[in-house]
């Protein structure tokens, strides 16, 4: 796996063009912050300037990350795991006799889950956490003698471990596929997939605002309409497209890519948020101003990742 620092000057010109963009959008925060009179205009501009700034700390960090190496891509990835196991955890109920299995999962599975990834082996990284964590943990929790509301508690540390570290760990794995031609700059098919769960997610918030009327889920998520998630889908299969010269796709095929991380993205946070309302909670956390927990900005991400990697590593990746 090359290193990423130096060997990607798309990556530069990408961050550059995001940091402009962001520059802009707290331009038009700040200005509409000054023309807000209203108390629910105040509200709903401070969100946006929330929103923004949240994201300039984000890209920001995926910024140093992926310019100065795998290593600490790898790296970045795993806290962000880290993290949203430990959200998830919080919010779901344990007990004294889940302590072993969680520390083995934040302190062994969390860490070998990228270490895997680092050296390359994606036969072990395949198959770490659905195989030999599914096993082991329980019955290790079995161990313990504590059997009250056992399969409910292992289920949650299991399904948890699933979305958090194994599907998010399928984005930084794009870094293991050895595509023909396109040595080298396996980066840029991370930033392709983050940049469009991300625009969606934006677009389908900002055509929902603007002409949202039929809820798909009202009781999951009030927010999530048609309008917001055909609109906001549309435009970040559009930006999909344009974006083919940093892939190894045609315009075409990456429309289609664009499509499918789309659609998964949206079930990804449709799901997560059942997830939130069965526990009663609005946000997984608070780690993020303006957007919640680490969950919250990466729900998304967890069930788009591995189907854009499955889909690169079938029809473009050498065997």
């Amino acid at each position: 796996m090359p290193e990423l620092i130096g060997q990607n000057p798309e990556l530069w010109v990408l961050f550059g063009g995001l940091a402009a963009l962001l520059a802009i959008a707290s331009g038009i925060g700040w200005g509409l912050s000054r023309r807000a009179s209203t108390p629910a205009a105040v509200d709903t501009i401070r969100n946006l300037v929330e929103r923004i700034n949240a994201w300039w700390v984000m890209v920001a960090v995926l910024a140093v990350a992926f310019l100065l190496g795998r290593t600490l891509t790898l790296l970045v990835f795993g806290l962000m795991a880290w993290f949203a196991l430990r959200e998830f955890v919080t919010l779901t109920p344990t007990r004294d006799g889940d302590r072993l299995p969680l520390s083995l999962a934040f302190f062994v599975i969390v860490p070998a889950q990228f270490f895997l990834i680092g050296v390359e082996r994606y036969g072990m990284f395949a198959i770490f956490v659905p195989v030999y964590a599914f096993l082991l943990l329980p019955a290790i929790a079995a161990l313990r003698g504590d059997v009250q509301d056992f399969l409910a508690r292992t289920a949650k540390l299991q399904w948890g471990l699933m979305i958090t570290v194994y599907c998010l760990s399928h984005a930084p794995a794009l870094l293991l596929l050895q595509i023909p031609g396109f040595t080298g700059r396996n980066a840029l098919l991370l930033f392709y997939l983050l940049f469009v769960v991300q625009i969606s997610d934006v677009m389908q918030y900002v055509f929902g605002k603007l002409f949202g009327r039929t809820r798909i889920a009202p009781v999951v998520s009030p927010s999530k309409t048609v309008e917001g998630f055909v609109g906001g889908g549309l435009a970040a299969t559009a930006f999909g497209a344009a974006m083919w010269w940093i892939t190894p796709f045609t315009p075409a095929v990456a429309a289609a890519m664009a499509a499918a991380i789309v659609v998964m993205g949206f079930l990804g946070g449709l799901t997560l948020s059942a997830v939130k309302r069965s526990l009663g909670a609005k946000d997984w956390g608070v780690m993020i101003e303006g957007h919640g927990g680490m969950l919250d900005r990466l729900d998304s991400v967890c069930f788009a990742a591995p189907v854009f990697f499955h889909l690169v590593r079938y029809f473009y990746a050498l065997p």
